[in-house]
């Protein structure tokens, strides 16, 4: 049977593949051991909090994540295509009259709602 063990950057084994069959045979035990896991963390309060500015670093895709918005949805609410508003979040710079645009889509967004 082939097992690959798959290391960190410090070297440390961090993750482990396994033959399908291995795993459908074993997947009901690993489904409860992961439940058991998620349930210890839980009672420890071990998760860390997702924060979109950790990782997020446009104002523009920054404001429209903490709003709780969709591309689609905002897009539609500033009158620009989906994919215009992808290129505006993917941008390494963004004006202030375009950012200004996407705060007052993001305020009637949530007035809407």
């Amino acid at each position: 049977m082939s097992v690959q063990i798959i290391k960190d950057s410090n070297g440390r084994p961090a993750y482990v593949v396994l033959p399908m069959r291995v795993y459908e045979a074993l997947s009901e035990q690993i489904e409860d051991e992961l439940a058991g896991l998620e349930c210890e963390a839980d009672r420890n309060n071990e998760y860390e909090p997702f924060n979109p500015a950790d990782y997020v670093q446009n104002p523009a895709a920054l404001a429209r994540l903490r709003a709780g918005a969709k591309q689609v949805d905002l897009a539609r609410a500033m009158g620009v295509s989906q994919a215009y508003l992808s290129k505006l979040e993917h941008a390494e710079r963004v004006t202030p009259k375009a950012l200004e645009r996407v705060h007052v889509a993001l305020n009637a967004l949530r007035a809407s709602t």
